[in-house]
Parts: C-alpha cells; structure tokens; sequence
C-alpha cells in the first residue's frame, strides 16, 4: 500500500509539470520572422479610413514565448491602428505580453486614418513602424501611406439633427446644393485639376446653373454619391487628349476607394444622373465602377458624348430615357445589364463607338433599344426617331448582344439603322423576327457579324483592336462617316469600325 501510495505521488508531480510545461512561454525578445518587411498602405484621402492590411508574424522556435511588447512606435498618437489575432490592446496601438506558441504564427491587422497635415510636407508619405521586442532590444516593422489631399463636398447637417436633401419628383434623396460662393471652396460650379474632389450624396446642379469640370480634374464618389443635374441645369466636361501614356487630360470619374484591388470594382457609387430638362456635355472623360455612369433623362437639346471611356458599372454604362445623344469615338465595356440601353425612344446617334459587354451574365448586353414600358400588363409607347449607328462595334461574351423590342402600337416611330457596323448576334430564331432580316432590311448596310475584333485586353478594359486578318472590325468602315481622329488622337489612315484605329499590340516588358 504504501509503495502504491509512492508511485502515484510521483506519477501525479511528473504528469502536473508536465502539464505545466505546456503553459510555460517563455519570455522572448528577437527571433521573430514576417511576411514582409514593410507594409505599403495604398493610398487613401485625407481623413478617409483604408482598407484593412495583413502582417503575418511566425514564431520558428521550438519554444512557446511571450512577446513583451508589440506596439506602434508614435504609440496612442499614430494614425494608424493594429488588431492582434483579434485583441485590441490599448485603443488598437500597444499590446503586452503577447503568447505564441511553438511553430506557431499570427495575423495583425493595420489600417489608418490620416491627415494630410500629418504627412510628410513633401513626400505627403505617413509612416511609423510596429515593434516587436521591448525598450532598445525591437525588431521593427515599416508602415508607409500615401495621403492625397482632396476636396470634400457634402449636405450640411442641421441643429435639429436632419440632413440637407434634393427633390426628385415627390421624393428627396441625400444631397446638396453646389455653391458659387462656398466659404471654403469659393466657386463650386467650376472644378479644376487643383486637388481631387470627393462627393459625399448627390451633388446638385440647379435650372440656370452649369458645373464645368476642366481638363485634368478627378472626381471620386462615395458609396451611393453621384452628380444630380436638374430641370434647367447643365454639366459641362472639358477634358482634352492626354500625352501618350497617361490621363493628365482626361476628367475622371470614379469612386473614393483608391487602392488597386477596386479599380475595376462595379457599384462603388450612384451615378451621373441627367434628369429630365438638363443638358450636358462630355469630352475624354473616363466613368468608371458606378451603378449607372450616365443616366440620362428626356434632356433637353442634345448631350453630346466624344472620345469618352465608360467601364465597370454593376448596371449600366448609359442608360437613355427618351433621351437625345450624339456620341463619337466612345468606349463603353462591361456592365450588368447593358453597356448602352436606349429605352423609352429618344433620338440617338452613334460614329465609331465600341459597345462590349463580358459581364458574367447570360443576359447582359451590349446594345439594347426599345420604345416602350410597360405598366399593369399595359404598354406605354414613345416614339424611337432615329439609334443610328454607324461605324461602330457592338459585341460581347453572350451570342446576342444587341436587341430591339418596338412597341405593338406601330403609330409611334421606331427608326434604326446599323451601317458599317460589327455586330455579335447568333441566335436563328430571333433572327427570324422583322426586326432582324440583316439580309433584306434596309436599315442594315455593310455589317459583319459574329467575327471576332481582336481586342487587345477586355478585362483590362484595352479595346483597342488588334492589325489582325481576322479582326472583324478591319476594313469594314464607311469612308462616308469616318472621323479623321480616333479615341487615341490618331490619325485615322485605315477603315475601321470602332473608336480605335487597328494597331499592333505593344510588346510585354
């Protein structure tokens, strides 16, 4: 018994430091390894909160240890905040004693909130490091920022709490005024290439006012932001060819979210929203990764679209109601229901654009026209006078990316036509339908269909067409209707469809 007693004692001390051992961590300083040396936060606006970064941090040893201290080196007064395997630590800035198991890792979180001020006045780079280790003995991780300042413009919040507001028919949505003579940004109607601005709601242009934008300028939108153009009210777009290589004159519209992983992220804000009675003008502008880029309403005179870019839109590139539009030399690529949708008739002119839709959609389209809604089962008719297209590509990822649907009142007009036209539509029943006998049908003259342009990149948003034989859209131009330049500037010495003249691929570096 006694020696029974014996042995379970010493079993008992030999199984308690052993379990012991297993939540020893022994104090550590050094050693550490990480995913990288230096963590480059994309760049962000002045005061706008970036996306979330991850630093990955590997303990090699055999050994469990305790971290004494992993901290930010501005510790609480840094811009920047850190999560660690999901502890907080001091307001996200200084963390003690942190455990790490054996061959074990973790993950720290970093984003920031600065101020250009804070900035390097030259550089405009914000930067501080997280340390790792204790007082004199840290291992250092790099943090850099870019901050860009900008100008901001939002609705005015009120001392009873509400919030400034535009009138749409009946209804108001979140937006505000432009003021000619703000007392922080002087003119408001004109917006210059001086700093980006940064739309928060619906700017509003009211009747007997035009915002002109010059050449040069950027405009990034909030989620559910966008410009709203009243009864009356005018936007004038100045953009103007930019050197080889870059956008220096280009006006571009886009959302607030500056790093790379959103550039081409779709539904990062409203839209450029045209009501009925405005006017507008668009020259080299880039729309990108809206809702809608431009939604124009029963405008009054024309809207004239030239040498523009419209990518990346969750629904619409342009979407016309009973709309007037002339367009020349315009690329509109990917959205979720159609590139351009010409709805509710209208009068609509279009030389040498290139229509492409690959959105991941089985019934996205390029081109869609109608002249009609339809409201209780009850069709509502307008006249279609005139969707010409001529010298343009329309094409896409499905088998028919350009639809007609007329109203069955033929009392009012539904004129078309497509002259020298590329043209993606491989479906034999539709075909069958009056509104597609390519081969008999006067309103059609010297398209090609279902032959491949070519494109350089269409997920990059490159259509630019490639000198290729078996390009459909080479050689194919009406020399009628050409437009001695194109999107690019040049020269246009061939006969192409689209807004690019077919040249060679640049070589890969």
């Amino acid at each position: 018994m006694r020696n029974f007693i014996l042995l379970f004692s010493v079993g008992f001390l030999i199984c308690l430091s052993s379990c012991r051992s297993d939540f020893e961590f022994e104090r550590h300083v050094g050693g550490l390894r990480f995913s990288r040396d230096t963590v480059y936060l994309d760049t962000v606006f002045t005061n706008i909160g970036s996306s979330t970064y991850t630093l990955k941090v590997y303990n090699r040893s055999d050994k469990d240890i305790s971290i004494p201290t992993i901290q930010l080196g501005k510790g609480l007064d840094s811009k920047y905040r850190i999560t660690v395997d999901g502890m907080t630590g001091e307001n996200n800035r200084i963390f003690h004693n942190v455990e790490m198991l054996a061959k074990d890792s973790m993950y720290i979180f970093i984003e920031t909130t600065a101020d250009v001020a804070e900035a390097d006045p030259t550089t405009f780079l914000y930067t501080d490091q997280i340390q790792f280790g204790e007082t004199g003995n840290f291992q250092n991780v790099e943090l850099v920022t870019l901050i860009q300042d900008a100008i901001f413009l939002y609705p005015q919040r009120f001392d009873n709490g509400t919030t400034e507001t535009l009138p749409i028919g009946d209804e108001e949505i979140y937006g505000f005024y432009l003021d000619e003579s703000d007392p922080n940004h002087g003119n408001e109607y004109t917006f210059t290439n001086q700093k980006p601005y940064v739309i928060y709601g619906y700017a509003g242009i009211p009747s007997g006012k035009t915002l002109t934008i010059q050449a040069g300028a950027r405009v990034h939108f909030h989620a559910s932001s966008g410009i709203l153009v009243g009864n009356g009210g005018a936007i004038d777009v100045q953009g103007t060819p930019s050197t080889a290589g870059t956008q220096d004159g280009e006006v571009i519209f886009e959302g607030d979210r500056l790093e790379p992983d959103f550039s081409d992220v779709p539904g990062q804000w409203g839209a450029i929203w045209l009501t009925p009675g405005s006017t507008g003008n668009f020259d080299h502008a880039t729309i990108k990764n809206g809702v809608i880029g431009l939604y124009i309403q029963n405008n009054s005179g024309t809207v004239s679209i030239d040498n523009c870019q419209i990518y990346d839109h969750s629904n619409f590139g342009i979407l016309a109601q009973t709309a007037n539009i002339v367009g020349t030399n315009t690329v509109i690529n990917s959205a979720g229901e159609a590139t351009l949708a010409c709805t509710l008739g209208g009068s609509y002119d279009f030389t040498h654009c290139t229509f492409n839709n690959n959105f991941q959609s089985s019934s996205q389209r390029a081109v869609a026209i109608d002249n009609y809604y339809t409201d209780n089962n009850v069709q509502m008719p307008f006249n279609l006078n005139q969707a010409n297209f001529k010298n343009c590509i329309i094409y896409g990822s499905n088998q028919v990316e350009m639809t007609l649907n007329r109203a069955n009142d033929e009392n009012f007009a539904f004129e078309y036509g497509f002259e020298n036209c590329l043209i993606r539509f491989n479906n034999t029943t539709l075909a069958n339908g009056d509104l597609y006998q390519f081969d008999t049908n006067p309103r059609y003259s010297g398209n090609v269909f279902n032959q491949n342009p070519r494109f350089w990149d269409i997920n990059d948003n490159d259509l630019h067409i490639t000198i290729d034989p078996q390009s459909g859209a080479i050689g194919i131009a009406n020399p009628a209707y050409i437009i001695t330049q194109d999107l690019d500037g040049n020269t246009r010495t061939t006969n192409d469809s689209g807004a690019y003249q077919s040249t060679d691929m640049p070589e890969e570096n």
